[in-house]
């Protein structure tokens, strides 16, 4: 794969992922969309979209290829991690502006993974326990309840709920030798995992046709093919340059959210997210840098 190939799936990628918080924000404040119907159109299309996507690849490979990737077991964890954390994601951007629910869910995905790591042994140098402690510190300055515009606790704990559990849906996928199929299993189950939200389905308003566009795009479009850009140059990358290029997400979310949804950049958001990004930055560079020793 060529530099500039890579460097545009990449961006494509990150572009992908901060475009589900901003499609979610966008159709949830502007539209009124209910949050159960937002992530039932976002995981039903995500579902058909990678079964589309996994088909045409499969046109390319080898028959022998195509029989190996499918016979192996797909656990149901993924699934589960994989609905709840799109479920409180939508349920937390009834609240949260764009820009701040995307810092708050990447934050809650590194050190829900880390916290994993150190469950299983890992231990963290002095410069990394630093690096955590001022990421925490950050966060309290983003949330603190004395500003101009109170973020609500609900959504708050809600959207480190949903980056818990997609931490914990990343760890349960790592090492996956067929990434695409799996994820087609887990989006599928997790379609029927979300069948109980139809309960808090609001029948009596119908909702917008751009809302719906909105939800199916996050599905099919920033979810699905954003996915399958992601694993196809992520094999490509170095892992730092992959863990850094995640610290851009919040970022391009906020700047998404100025554009399409008129979300004002707040002094308070910049200042949280370089100290949270760089600490963040600090932690992930000095545990790359320890694997390698």
């Amino acid at each position: 794969m060529h530099l500039f190939e890579k460097f545009v799936l990449t961006l494509l990628a990150l572009i992908a992922f901060a475009g589900n918080s901003v499609l979610c924000r966008w159709a949830l404040a502007e539209y009124q969309l209910d949050p159960a119907t937002f992530t039932l159109l976002r995981l039903v299309s995500g579902a058909l979209t990678l079964a589309v996507i996994l088909w045409l690849s499969q046109r390319r490979q080898q028959p022998d290829q195509t029989r190996a990737g499918q016979q192996h077991p797909v656990s149901w964890w993924g699934a589960l991690w994989l609905v709840c954390y799109a479920a409180a994601f939508a349920y937390a951007y009834v609240e949260l502006a764009t820009g701040i629910g995307a810092l708050v869910l990447f934050s809650a995905v590194q050190f829900s993974m880390l916290l994993i790591s150190a469950v299983r042994g890992e231990r963290f140098s002095l410069l990394q326990i630093l690096g955590i402690a001022t990421a925490l510190i950050g966060f309290c300055y983003l949330v603190w309840p004395q500003w101009s515009q109170p973020v609500s606790l609900t959504a708050l704990m809600m959207m480190l709920l949903a980056g818990a559990a997609w931490g914990a849906y990343s760890t349960v996928g790592r090492g996956s030798r067929t990434p695409l199929a799996d994820t087609l299993i887990h989006f599928r189950r997790a379609s029927m995992l979300a069948l109980p939200l139809l309960f808090w389905v609001n029948w009596q308003v119908q909702p917008a046709y751009e809302a719906v566009m909105l939800a199916l795009m996050s599905g099919a479009l920033t979810s699905a093919v954003g996915y399958a850009i992601w694993f196809k140059v992520l094999p490509q990358l170095q892992v730092t340059s992959a863990a850094v290029g995640q610290l851009s997400v919040p970022i391009i979310a906020a700047i998404g959210g100025i554009i399409f949804v008129g979300e004002p950049l707040e002094q308070r958001f910049v200042i949280a997210s370089s100290v949270i990004l760089v600490s963040i930055f600090v932690v992930t560079r000095s545990r790359i840098n320890k694997n390698k020793t």
